[in-house]
């Protein structure tokens, strides 16, 4: 096990042990040894009946890791690269690349969508984006493109006022089966009972419910709001849920039947929700949490819960990084809006960032500069890591020794905030 997973798995195993048993009665205080004032305290407070004062606890930070801390080790056994299988399962899909696109407006519409199908992976299209709120979005599209960072904004919460069209997400989903891949489609959690009729005569093979965060407990002013496992068994279609970052949260969606897991808060390059909301966790320690979790309800159920490391990945490093902490796939958005072949005409924006009263997202400048071929599978002159990431997973997959995505995970993992600065002086120099 390598010490960033053995320090978060202990890490989650003493918060089990720790937590507060509530709504259960309070053991009684023993007399073998002489009570501390404060013991007296507690113990007079639940003999007369009172509600037992707790012992005032120092708040304490434990560290967590992203990508750029960590290293990975390499194995003492290895293989030729083009001996490793790189293909995984999800939801009911084979994938033969485990890569899936996200759900925003620059990244996937129809075309992009069966162009990553055809490539292998799997593109998720926001059904309360864009392509289902417009008959032709080009227009909108443009007009982002043609503004400046702060305006585009404003277009977008413009254009979100428009209503979401049933017919649209039979549409667009029709499209992506008619060029002979999986359809797999995306609603937020407010919206996923109001459009669950129209998805589900659409029939998608894959189901996605998004939000920031996302857990099973949500209290609000619905007298029912949404129960996750009626939604699940309502549709009949594999559902993944995301997003989070910990083991409890992690465990108890699993808990609700879901078919995969989204892990990431904030760490996309257009998302803003740890500057507006400052929430958040390095994405290798909360993919290890999140992983314990699946291979804890494994253990119990025998049903295996695909994790997907969604966010933060720019290069091939940080891709093979995600799936040794545990990862079975990820979710990339910037580095696919990069491709000629994208919609957002070489800018890309979050999907909250649109949100009529708090935007978390802003419209970032990624240029169009490599192809989606290119991107997955090079060649390549580039030297940053950006394109070929496959051959980039391949070859990290072939130094350690691991064969399968399974055996991957089980790579050794080192924290090291030095690993690309040592002896990278020169290359720290360049222009």
């Amino acid at each position: 096990m390598c010490r960033a997973h053995a320090f978060n798995a202990r890490w989650a195993a003493r918060r089990l042990s720790n937590q507060p048993n509530r709504g259960k009665p309070m053991t009684t205080l023993t007399q073998r040894e002489p009570l501390t004032p404060g013991q007296e305290l507690v113990q007079g407070a639940y003999e007369s009946g009172l509600e037992p004062m707790r012992h005032p606890r120092r708040k304490s930070l434990q560290e967590a890791y992203g990508f750029d801390d960590v290293a990975i080790v390499p194995g003492a056994v290895t293989i030729n690269p083009e001996l490793t299988d790189v293909s995984t399962e999800l939801a009911g899909q084979r994938l033969e690349i485990p890569i899936l696109a996200a759900a925003m407006d620059a990244v996937v519409d129809p075309h992009f969508a069966v162009d990553v199908g055809r490539h292998g992976g799997l593109a998720v299209l926001n059904l309360e984006g864009l392509q289902c709120r417009f008959d032709d979005p080009a227009e909108v599209l443009e007009e982002v493109a043609a503004s400046d960072t702060e305006t585009a904004t404003e277009i977008l919460q413009q254009a979100y006022t428009a209503p979401i069209r049933d017919e649209l997400i039979g549409l667009r989903v029709q499209q992506i089966k008619d060029g002979g891949v999986a359809a797999a489609v995306s609603v937020t959690p407010p919206n996923a009972k109001r459009l669950a009729t129209a998805i589900k005569e659409a029939a998608p093979d894959v189901f996605v419910v998004q939000s920031t965060v996302t857990t099973a407990r949500h209290y609000s002013r619905s007298e029912r709001g949404l129960i996750l496992s009626e939604l699940i068994s309502e549709m009949g279609i594999p559902t993944l849920v995301g997003n989070t970052v910990g083991f409890d949260a992690s465990l108890e969606l699993m808990e609700e039947g879901i078919a995969g897991l989204l892990v990431g808060v904030g760490p996309g390059a257009a998302c803003t929700s740890r500057e507006v909301l400052g929430i958040g966790v390095p994405q290798v320690s909360a993919t290890i949490e999140c992983a314990y979790a699946r291979d804890v309800y494994f253990e119990r159920t025998g049903r295996y819960v695909p994790i997907i490391t969604d966010g933060g990945i720019r290069t091939g490093g940080d891709f093979c990084k995600a799936l040794v902490s545990g990862a079975d796939a990820v979710m990339i958005g910037s580095p696919f809006a990069g491709a000629l072949e994208a919609p957002g005409r070489g800018f890309h924006w979050g999907m909250a960032t649109p949100h009529a009263e708090l935007p978390r997202g802003v419209r970032v400048h990624v240029g169009q500069h490599t192809t989606l071929d290119r991107l997955l599978f090079g060649p390549t002159s580039r030297t940053d890591g950006t394109e070929n990431l496959i051959g980039a997973l391949r070859t990290c997959m072939g130094s350690v020794g691991a064969q399968t995505i399974r055996d991957l995970q089980q790579t050794e993992m080192v924290i090291a905030p030095a690993i690309k600065t040592e002896g990278k002086r020169y290359q720290m120099m360049r222009d």
